[in-house]
């Protein structure tokens, strides 16, 4: 029996022919019938914790056998990272309230008997850095990621050419590109080969902008978001459960949702949390239904604009794959989650059906924030070249891949590989509304996309560092 782990859930792959020994309803069986993807761990944690690939609807990852890949344009979140600033002194406060009761009690006893051994894990002046140590570190995960696409996508290098990459002017968004690109290169032809391009995130840059803003402001949206994190009984329950364990113990629930962001910040660094089974799983469910709703109304279809701030990425985009290899074929670009967000939600592939709302769990979401922008997360469009097949004539589709899996746009998956017809694409994205429009776009500043075509092929910052956090060599 094989045995793997993804995060600190362990799951055995069973050879077809092996019965599970326990069941004896499945005693008989060929294909084991039992799933275990609802109890990994990295599905609820608010994806403050490390990358984990997207739940596939089945399609196959490789392009169809009669097409091939000519153009691939992705847009990454930045890996793996410690809590934000503005989250450590909560984390702290309430990592100091458990830490004043247990210390010199002698109460190292019940769910919290670790503490004993267990120390914080985030270095001096290191909140807001990306992480650099542990299986799970920002850092390594980029640069595998760049391993990974050279082995997918090197095929549309020369070798010799530059090819520019495109981050955003933050300091953990430019490691990650810059990390992503020596694995994708090699560490000495990253230095030669690769063109960093660093975008400013001012919001004077209108349109040519990989952190679009959005002047005007959905009232009753933003009024949630100013309200999150929010109130869950089952947050309740965990200091409850806590408080009962630890004489003059009184933490709160928000002292709970601290302790669990916490939590899933500790695996970007460590290789395990013991703070994970001190909460139950519909805790953590709770917990993830908080970020859920907190981007979907923050920086997604909950609010009414975030369809024209994700237009803007997707309608530069269509240029490029009308335009097709002749203007490139790899357009590898950095930001951040709620800059995904919007694309996601301009393209559609994960609006849900039902409004979410703050005291009801949408179990079976579309709307999964886990599923769409976990750290790391990335997605690739691929522009296909494909000949005459029974399912279409020959011709150009385009197949968007979420977080490594095939994600088919809806009303638009007749092609190979549920994959759209280029002209189809089109219509599809001309459809959308416009940022410049929509979001008020003053004419003094840039009103259109353009540093996918203006672009410098110098490699002077390729290696820019900016301030580095005590122990980061």
């Amino acid at each position: 029996m094989e045995r793997t782990c993804a995060g600190l859930i362990c799951f055995c792959l069973l050879p077809a022919a092996t019965a599970i020994a326990s069941s004896s309803v499945f005693s008989q069986s060929l294909i084991s019938q039992q799933v275990f993807d609802g109890e990994n761990f990295l599905k609820y944690d608010g994806v403050r914790g490390p990358y984990v690939d997207r739940v596939s609807y089945g399609v196959n990852r490789e392009p169809p056998a009669q097409c091939s890949v000519d153009q691939v344009i992705m847009i990454k979140r930045h890996g793996e990272r410690y809590p934000a600033s503005g989250e450590g002194p909560s984390i702290e406060q309430a990592l100091n309230k458990v830490n004043s009761t247990l210390v010199g009690s002698d109460n190292y006893t019940g769910d919290l008997a670790f503490l004993k051994n267990w120390t914080y894990f985030v270095p001096s002046d290191c909140y807001e850095a990306e992480t650099w140590t542990g299986p799970y570190a920002g850092l390594t995960d980029a640069y595998n990621h760049g391993k990974e696409y050279r082995s997918r996508y090197g095929h549309l290098w020369d070798g010799n050419s530059i090819v520019p990459l495109f981050t955003s002017d933050f300091q953990r968004v430019i490691e990650t590109a810059q990390r992503f690109g020596e694995g994708f290169f090699g560490n000495d032809t990253y230095s030669t080969k690769a063109a960093l391009n660093i975008i400013s995130e001012s919001s004077s840059q209108g349109a040519d902008s990989l952190t679009p803003t959005c002047r005007k402001q959905d009232d009753n949206a933003q009024k949630i978001c100013d309200g999150l994190p929010y109130h869950l009984p089952q947050l309740d329950v965990a200091a409850d459960r806590l408080n009962a364990q630890y004489h003059g113990l009184n933490v709160n629930w928000t002292d709970v949702y601290n302790l669990m962001l916490m939590t899933a910040y500790e695996l970007n660094t460590r290789p395990t949390s013991d703070w994970i089974d001190v909460f139950t799983t519909d805790e953590w469910v709770s917990f993830a239904h908080i970020w859920n709703t907190n981007f979907y109304y923050c920086s997604g279809p909950g609010n009414e604009y975030m369809r024209a701030v994700g237009s803007l990425y997707v309608n530069a985009t269509l240029s490029l794959l009308r335009e097709g290899p002749s203007s490139g074929s790899l357009f590898f670009n950095f930001a951040h989650d709620s800059n995904i967000t919007p694309i996601i939600t301009a393209l559609g592939i994960a609006t849900p059906s039902e409004t979410l709302t703050t005291d009801q769990i949408a179990f079976g979401t579309r709307w999964n924030i886990q599923d769409i922008v976990p750290m790391g997360g990335r997605l690739t469009i691929e522009r296909l070249n494909c000949t005459d097949s029974a399912l279409a004539p020959a011709g150009t589709f385009v197949r968007l891949v979420l977080n490594e899996a095939v994600v088919p746009l809806q009303g638009c998956q007749n092609g190979p590989g549920y994959s759209c017809p280029l002209d189809n694409y089109t219509s599809f994205v001309n459809g959308l509304p416009s940022f410049v429009a929509e979001c008020e776009v003053p004419k003094s500043e840039p009103q259109y996309l353009g540093f996918w075509w203006n672009y410098t092929t110098s490699n002077e910052k390729n290696h820019v560092r900016g301030s580095r956090c005590h122990g980061l060599a």
